[in-house]
């Protein structure tokens, strides 16, 4: 065991899984549940048997509830909370961190009211920290295609780690790889969330289309079509083309699309075969980020004039109770063009 110490905050599927990965490597890692219950829970289980059963915990995996004794003394905190409470869980965070420490988002999403990324978030609400001249913090996100519990069954994965700080972002590629999670490098922050949040829009998109009960076609043309409405705004807001092809764009976007564990995919599959989204919600245990985040990125998409139509038609499908079929009608409908 080394004496480096990691903080995971959000002991879903997601978190537990990283948490689960870095102990294994014989790093102390602190698992943080906001839950006291849930907590106990794992202490006593020595594994996430409602979000990851199966899955036993490494001793060198402690399960917190306290917020404060999680991350301080730790050289990596890694932010696996779902993207609207991100803001609330940070600002607890950054009173406790020392500075240099490096803020890992894992969360895939666009905060509804401010319509920023999580990393954006970071950065605004650490403004007041450098005001009082003790920032010096790091941020970095972890994106990619990466089911959590494949990567918690050791199945080959590949992932990408971005970071503005060259010398952080190989640093956290040694600290996240393994020999079955391949860890890239990335300078383009914005990229990988503009993609790590959008393909779950597009993920909704493509379980609808199933729940209709269209076939390969169809989805086939969803995701690349997808992929260039995601690639437009991202573009837009200064983020690197490659990015979109790479794993957080193309290959998340794919496996988010096509994958059986796919929460989103999962809301779309339902709402396809005519159920309504508060009914669906209602019987779901775990996030589905897509749902809230269609909402601030509907929003973001109008703020700069982009032009989403699949986006859009999700939006409407959610929010305004439109019929999935009609959504479809309307896709296909519209005024040619060329690709």
């Amino acid at each position: 065991m080394t004496s480096t110490k990691i903080a995971v905050l959000g002991a879903g599927s997601w978190g537990t899984a990283i948490a689960v990965l870095l102990s294994r490597k014989g790093y102390r890692v602190h698992l943080w549940a906001h839950s006291f219950q849930h907590v106990e829970a794992l202490k006593n289980e020595r594994e996430n048997s409602r979000y990851l059963s199966g899955i036993a915990f490494d001793k060198s995996l402690a399960p917190l509830a306290d917020l404060q004794t999680s991350v301080e003394g730790c050289e990596v905190v890694c932010m696996a909370v779902p993207s609207q409470f991100y803001r609330s869980v940070f600002r607890r965070v950054i009173n406790s961190v020392s500075a240099g420490t490096t803020i890992v988002s894992a969360a895939k999403g666009i905060e509804n009211d401010s319509l920023l990324t999580m990393t954006q978030v970071m950065e605004e609400e650490s403004a007041l920290r450098e005001r009082q001249g003790t920032n010096n913090l790091h941020f970095a996100v972890l994106s990619g295609p990466s089911f959590a519990r494949e990567v918690a069954e050791y199945v080959p994965t590949a992932v990408t780690i971005g970071c503005k700080n060259t010398d952080k972002v190989r640093k956290l590629q040694n600290i996240f790889g393994t020999s079955s999670f391949r860890v890239y490098a990335s300078s383009d922050v914005i990229g990988l969330e503009i993609s790590g949040a959008f393909k779950n829009i597009i993920a909704i998109a493509a379980g609808i289309c199933d729940g209709i009960g269209y076939g390969h076609n169809t989805r086939a043309a969803l995701i690349t079509r997808g992929l260039a409405e995601i690639t437009r705004l991202g573009l837009h807001v200064g983020a690197d083309a490659a990015t979109f092809s790479g794993l957080s764009g193309m290959g998340d976007l794919i496996l988010t699309c096509t994958g059986d564990l796919s929460r989103n995919r999962g809301v779309g599959l339902k709402l396809g075969s005519g159920q309504k989204i508060d009914q669906i919600l209602s019987e779901m245990s775990m996030v589905a980020e897509g749902v809230k985040t269609t909402l601030s990125a509907y929003s973001l998409a109008k703020s700069y004039d982009i032009e989403m139509p699949i986006l859009e038609q999700v939006y409407k499908i959610i929010y305004e109770n439109k019929n999935c079929t009609a959504a479809v009608d309307d896709l296909l409908a519209r005024e040619l063009k060329s690709e």
